[in-house]
């Protein structure tokens, strides 16, 4: 019941003080009278508050993170209160499933929720990084550990053979584009071999909490975009209450946390000289190791010398919120740089600002919400990842530098460098400044008692411009190569418009039906520039595109345009059965006529059974209970645009009449049409002992159909193939548990456990004609997952002739496709993390371990042991010697006939297996809080000291840097960091 206070009753001034459990005052305790929004204080910072009230008021007294408390005033003055500290039941968590917000009790779909306190905890520039381990179904894979490295993000598995499998990212109602905005490169090297990651330029500290919404049920409304899951981000929001100043600053260092064993200088020359031998060869002049040109008494130990220095991070937030009843704000701004452990000074830098207004007007009818996020990154890093080159430079290699401090070429007596000296690449720049522009308003007005019209506006506007300078400096001067830059710029803009209309019935006071109807105008624009240039006569004047005597350019531009009617209806018996009906029509520029538009839709449904009587009764230490399913179809367009259409492509160097030549790059597909999928999920949710131990486990199944592939085509049309709809069928299924338990909850000592693991598998169970007319029967089999290899299987190292043997299916001495037998996925086994929270009294300790299981390539060099100037691993050196030895390697030689082919046979068999599953300690954080007595005398609201290290710790077989980025890319960095938390 609600007491709204009378005109004429008297008022009174009632004051008081507000502690919790232990007796320590609570500051910012909101105080308001129940039915006068009007009326309301908090509490300062020693826990005491002043308030007009009269005796038949209620006093509402409300605190994040403590239970909500109602106190009727009576004929006190004085009235004290002790609020007792929240434990959160996951049951009653708030989740925004995009175009509503549903309690994690009622929800029919899978979303899993991450928290800004989660994401405090780990010192990281992009928030997948945060992500990864927290949360069942979610496979993040980080591809670099430089700065701005890209990751790869699957929900649910690969989807699609050939077209996108990201999920959709939302950044408070706006699409996010999960395209990179690296540049395609002519020079085929860059530190970005995998690309970046345009979540970049979030920063994480903006963020108050990530939805991840997997199943059909939860990703029907956003139909075909979300097709392969969806990520919603939402930034932080105002607070009621005085304005509270944060200011957090952090400083770290990180470095290698794996080194490969590598030969030295004697194994090395060992192992040159004896394959000359076992060719019965000699070096040649060109064998500048063994040719007496370099120093074979040098050592270097090139992984520490280009792998093995500090990357330093550093990281300062300052961010203002609060607000009254009517209108609540968040400002701040941030600043990111870090380095990284290639020499050099070069760094990755963000600033980033943010700005967030919420307002209601007095009769609460009208809501407005409006955001802004800006980033602008800057990058100068090396142009080049040198992990490859620190594997195989020769330790006998010269040394980097001359006497005189240039650049040491080591020259022949013609005057030919001997070799690539690696730091030159330092003389050549990579210069990018990425801004990214974010901005939302969605307005509501209540029409009705129970009806609300809603209108979302959104924009974003992500640019990326680089220069990449190749000097003649950077190369042997023999060559005498001409000085040339690269320039490039990329834009994608994006407007959405939704309007809605949102209706809320209560049929009874035990039925609610929910109605949402609403639509969707998307227009995306995206253009690129791209320009070689080369010839400059002086390196100073490289960055200046006007003085390139030589210049080639090209550029792009695509429109994509996306329309959609969706609706809702979500109808409520009891609070414990629940039906959810979604429904939606998509419109996509990306088709031809007649295929744009499709429909899509999806059922979930919900039995919350610990709230029936006989549970209630019989099953006392059940505290929840709900079994939940959902089925549903959608559709993917991650095709890229103009796919359908007849294109061409100029030929600058074929003319007629002045004009340029045309050469056609596709031919039009009137039948061009979306994939479909259709998910199926059961899972059921299980709470014991008020929640203090929480489980949630589930089943998926999903199939995707009507593939986009590549569909062969005979030699007489101009064309190997065409992109098609074939009914090729993908399937996904696994199993997702999460576990959450509350171990030990006393007044000083609390520890808390949340484990999650995922079981995915994925297999293709159809392709018609797969064998016999498709480009895509050598890496897929009917039955198999899509990421498998075909591989030889090795037989050994023949004890007579020393070479490498594998199996020979037919006895024919020739080997090719029939005789890669052996069928290995590279796909995960299964995932997940663990993560322990300790607190004693004012400390808090967070431990998370992650674990993968999965099978990888072993790192080998890219030629035969001793056949060129490269180092190898300390494997090698069990190696056949003489006739009738057992070893694991072949013998040395520089032959370049057979030894050289079964070489390369080897890495195509599964000799080059392993098992590259590990055990991380991906982030351990330690905090102490000082006590709120002591904060007072420093006339502060909050101030914490925190130590936190990432990836410090990793447990694995793999036989290479890192089993997380293979071999080709910097592994990710050990990261220690130290920082301070100050609230005003």
């Amino acid at each position: 019941m609600v007491v709204t206070p009378k005109v004429n009753e008297q008022e009174v001034i009632v004051t008081g003080k507000i502690t919790n459990e232990k007796g320590k005052p609570l500051s910012d305790v909101t105080i308001v009278v129940k039915g006068a929004s009007n009326k309301g204080t908090t509490s300062d910072s020693n826990g005491k508050y002043s308030i007009k009230a009269s005796e038949n008021a209620i006093l509402v007294l409300t605190c994040i993170g403590y239970q909500k408390q109602e106190i009727t005033v009576g004929n006190r003055k004085e009235i004290n209160v002790t609020l007792q500290e929240e434990i959160a039941e996951l049951k009653e968590v708030t989740v925004n499933a995009g175009y509503y917000t549903v309690k994690e009790k009622e929800r029919t779909g899978s979303i899993s929720k991450v928290n800004a306190k989660d994401i405090e905890k780990q010192p990281v520039q992009n928030v997948l990084s945060a992500l990864q381990a927290n949360v069942p179904g979610l496979d993040i894979t980080q591809q670099s550990g430089a700065p701005g490295g890209n990751f790869q993000v699957r929900i649910r598995g690969q989807n699609s053979i050939a077209s996108g499998n990201d999920p959709l990212y939302i950044i408070d109602g706006v699409p996010f584009s999960s395209t990179s905005l690296s540049p395609v490169n002519d020079w085929n090297f860059h530190i970005f071999l995998t690309g970046t990651s345009p979540l970049n330029a979030i920063n994480p500290a903006d963020i108050e909490s990530v939805e991840i919404l997997k199943d059909a049920d939860a990703t029907a409304i956003y139909g075909s975009r979300g097709a392969n899951g969806v990520i919603l981000i939402t930034t932080k929001k105002g607070r009621t209450g005085k304005t509270k100043v944060d200011l957090n600053f952090y400083s770290g260092m990180g470095n290698l946390t794996r080194y490969m064993d590598l030969l030295n200088s004697e194994q090395y020359l060992e192992m040159r000289n004896e394959a000359f031998v076992n060719a019965a060869s000699t070096p040649s002049d060109f064998d500048y190791d063994l040719s007496g040109l370099w120093d074979n008494s040098r050592y270097t130990d090139w992984q520490k010398v280009l792998l093995g220095n500090t990357a330093y991070s550093n990281d300062i937030q300052l961010s203002a919120s609060g607000g009254s009843d009517l209108i609540q704000f968040s400002v701040g701004g941030g600043y990111h740089r870090e380095t990284t452990v290639f020499p050099g000074n070069g760094s990755d830098q963000r600033i980033s600002t943010h700005l967030r207004l919420t307002n209601t007007s007095p009769d609460t009818r009208f809501k407005m919400n409006a955001s802004i996020n800006y980033s602008v990154s800057f990058s100068d890093l090396i142009s080049t990842d040198l992990t490859v080159t620190a594997l195989t430079l020769a330790p006998v290699s010269p040394a980097i530098y001359n006497e005189d401090g240039t650049l040491n070429w080591e020259p022949d007596a013609s005057g030919l460098g001997s070799w690539t000296n690696p730091l030159a690449y330092l003389n050549g720049e990579y210069d990018s400044q990425t801004n990214n522009f974010l901005g939302n308003i969605d307005v509501s007005y209540s029409l009705l008692q129970n009806l609300t019209l809603k209108t979302s506006i959104g924009y974003t506007n992500t640019g990326m411009n680089g220069i990449m300078t190749a000097p003649r400096s950077m190369y042997d001067p023999y060559y005498a190569y001409d000085n040339a830059t690269v320039f490039h710029q990329n834009n994608t803009q994006n407007w959405i418009i939704e309007p809605q209309l949102n209706y809320e019935l209560h049929i009874t006071n035990q039925q609610t039906l929910s109605l949402l109807a609403g639509a969707t105008f998307m227009d995306q624009k995206s253009q690129s520039a791209y320009h070689t240039t080369w010839g400059y006569t002086n390196e100073a004047l490289m960055r200046n595109i006007g003085s390139a005597p030589s210049i080639y350019s090209s550029s792009s531009f695509s429109q994509y345009r996306y329309q959609a009617l969706f609706g809702r209806l979500n109808y409520s018996i009891k609070n414990r059965y629940i039906f959810n009906l979604t429904g939606r029509r998509d419109g996509s520029s990306r088709f031809g006529p007649g295929k744009q538009f499709a429909n899509f839709g999806a059922f979930g449904v919900a039995w919350i059974f610990s709230e029936e009587p006989f549970v209630k009764k019989h099953l006392d230490f059940l505290s929840f209970g709900k079994l939940r399913a959902s089925y549903g179809t959608s559709g993917n367009d991650q095709i890229g645009d103009y796919q359908y259409l007849d294109t061409y492509s100029t030929i600058a160097s074929n003319t007629y009449e002045g004009k340029s030549a045309l050469n056609p790059d596709r031919l039009f597909n009137a039948d061009y049409a979306w994939e479909i999928n259709k998910k199926f999920e059961v899972a059921v949710n299980l709470g014991f002992l008020k929640d203090r131990i929480f489980l949630q486990a589930g089943y998926y199944k999903n199939l995707s159909s009507s593939q986009l592939v590549k569909y062969r085509l005979a030699p007489t049309t101009g064309f190997n193939s065409i992109l098609s709809n074939l009914p090729a069928t993908v399937q996904n299924t696994g199993v997702e548990i999460e576990l959450n338990t509350v171990n030990f909850q006393g007044k000083e000592f609390q520890w808390n456990t949340s484990f999650n693991i995922s079981i995915p598998r994925n297999k293709l169970i159809d392709f018609p004609n797969l064998e016999t007319n498709s480009s895509y029967n050598s890496t897929h089999i009917i039955g198999q997952p899509l990421n498998i290899r075909k591989l030889y299987h090795f037989t050994g190292v023949d004890p007579q002739t020393g070479l490498y043997t594998f199996l020979d299916v037919d006895s024919s001495g020739t080997y090719n496709s029939t005789d890669r037998t052996v069928i290995k996925n590279f796909g995960r086994k299964f995932f997940g993390g663990l993560l322990n929270t300790f607190q004693y009294k004012g400390f808090q300790l967070d431990v998370m371990f992650q674990f993968v299981k999965q099978d990888g390539y072993n790192y080998f060099g890219s030629g035969s042991p001793g056949i060129m100037i490269q180092n190898q691993p300390t494997s090698v050196l069990n190696r056949w010697r003489n006739p009738g030895d057992i070893a694991d390697t072949q013998k040395f030689s520089t032959d370049e006939g057979t030894p050289w082919t079964v070489y390369m046979r080897m890495q195509s068999s599964d000799h080059c297996l392993t098992d590259a599953s590990y055990i991380r300690l991906k982030n351990l954080s330690l905090t102490y809080t000082f006590s709120e007595e002591s904060v007072r005398k420093l006339h502060l609201q909050g101030l914490s000291l925190y130590l936190q290290g990432q990836n410090l710790l990793t447990i694995t077989n793999y036989q290479g840097l890192d089993p997380e980025t293979g071999k080709t890319t910097l592994s990710p960095l050990r990261l220690i960091t130290g920082g301070i938390r100050i609230t005003l």
